[in-house]
């Protein structure tokens, strides 16, 4: 039996309308969209269709930036939404197949109240349910959960380690088959074959066990994100997928090698670990009709949006200058003018680029809203493809995570071309081949830590 060819894993990012500033605004998509559920039962039932792997809820538990007036939070769509986990789980009994995946974070949640979530999703699901684990940034964040700062990122990873740990042991609390219910004997479940965590750290003080029954999958898939060496050691040790967010093929491939190479030293191998980056395709049958969409959404973005877009992003506050003129210079009048911090330096990359271009304020930020800290691409399905494809199959993604400008438009339009063109290719699959996110993302079965001990002594 030879060996089934390596495909590509598919995430499709359904948080709010879009991933472009001004989705909501767009004549085909339901300004409302997110605010009802027949918009997410709408683009569950389109990811399913696609054969994606999974849905993927990215989620902070704040409004942001309200004190600052210079970002206009207002007149955009991504702020106003529902709690992921409660969203998913109504989700999972309109879908059969595809993984959802929900953002919960590892600075204001519980290791057990959160196990207790995931794993009824994962039962609710029949084993579809995997967790984007994220540390939390955000001073709004904090701030509605009793804290007048953020807390420090060695600090908030030292945490997430810990809380991982915790959250993966209280999957084990029971063995295979440890909860016979059995009518005939009065047995529930076997205390014998049940475990207790008895975990003390320096953060959390569990006892366990978990009081519900083992998962379908037993582990859920875990999602984490970010460049910094904290994030990426968190990864190495502890994470299933990586979400992606570079811009272009070299910086990918630099950190799909540097993630990759970080496994071995924790017993891992290289097909442990999926490293997914997000891709922002306006997909169009000829370029010029991708080139069309493309320019309609850039003309929704106001002004306003635009330069608080800058602000939000480490860029000045060019507000009372000309958009339609050029950046001015680094400082003027006294007056910093230059980025002031970045996503990992893509800030002060493109305004470097944007001199060299000679763009003015309105094209610095329409270049910012087309995807500046992640792949932005405007295409054909083949363009796109190929794009893709040489993403695949020179080291830099092990698939990606579709972030529709417009939701469900333009998702709509990428299951249509863009999927067909990929299957042609051998590229991605045809059909479900299993039931569970863990097999749909290729993942090894999760065995409990106990099933070795176990056997070893002769149970």
């Amino acid at each position: 039996m030879g060996v089934r060819k390596r495909r590509m894993s598919l995430g499709l990012s359904i948080a709010n309308l879009g991933y472009h500033y001004a989705a909501w605004r767009h004549p085909g998509v339901p300004a409302d969209g997110n605010m009802r559920f027949a918009h997410y039962r709408h683009c569950a039932a389109l990811a399913e269709r696609g054969k994606f792997d999974l849905i993927f809820l990215a989620d902070s538990s704040a409004v942001r930036d309200l004190d600052n007036t210079a970002i206009a939070r207002e007149l955009e769509h991504q702020l106003v939404k529902h709690e992921p986990m409660a969203l998913l789980a109504a989700m999972s009994t309109c879908t059969k197949h595809v993984g959802l995946v929900a953002t919960a974070s590892t600075t204001y949640y519980q290791p057990y109240n959160l196990a207790r979530m995931f794993a009824t999703l994962d039962i609710l699901s029949n084993g579809r349910a995997g967790w984007n684990m994220v540390t939390s940034f955000s001073l709004d964040e904090a701030r509605n959960f009793g804290l007048d700062r953020v807390l420090p990122s060695d600090v908030r990873h030292e945490r997430a380690t810990e809380f991982l740990e915790v959250f993966k042991g209280l999957f084990d609390s029971f063995d295979d088959g440890a909860i016979p219910i059995d009518k005939a004997s009065g047995i529930f479940f076997d205390r014998t074959r049940t475990h207790l965590l008895n975990f003390k750290g320096k953060h959390f003080d569990v006892r366990g066990p978990l009081d519900t029954p083992t998962t379908p999958q037993r582990q859920i898939p875990v999602f984490t994100a970010g460049e910094s060496e904290n994030s990426q050691e968190l990864a190495a040790r502890a994470a299933d997928v990586v979400y992606g967010g570079q811009p272009d093929i070299a910086s990918a491939r630099a950190y799909y090698a540097s993630l990759k190479g970080r496994l071995a030293k924790y017993g891992r191998s290289h097909d442990d670990l999926k490293v997914m980056p997000g891709i922002m395709p306006f997909v169009g049958r000829t370029m010029d009709e991708a080139r069309a969409k493309f320019d309609r959404m850039q003309e929704l973005i106001l002004p306003r949006l635009g330069l608080g877009l800058l602000v939000v992003n480490g860029f000045p506050d060019y507000t009372g200058y000309d958009i339609d003129g050029p950046i001015p210079e680094d400082v003027e009048d006294g007056k910093q003018l230059s980025p002031t911090n970045s996503k990992g330096g893509f800030s002060a990359k493109l305004m470097a680029e944007a001199r060299r271009d000679n763009l003015t304020i309105r094209g610095l930020y329409e270049r910012v809203s087309a995807g500046f800290w992640h792949m932005g691409v405007v295409g054909t399905p083949t363009s796109i493809a190929d794009l893709m494809e040489e993403w695949f199959t020179t080291g830099a993604a092990d698939g990606f995570n579709i972030q529709s400008p417009c939701i469900p438009v333009d998702s709509e339009a990428f299951v249509e071309l863009v999927i067909p063109e990929l299957q042609r290719r051998g590229l991605f699959r045809t059909e479900y081949e299993g039931t569970t996110l863990r097999e749909h993302l290729g993942l090894k079965p999760a065995v409990s830590r106990y099933a070795e001990p176990m056997r070893a002594a002769g149970n």
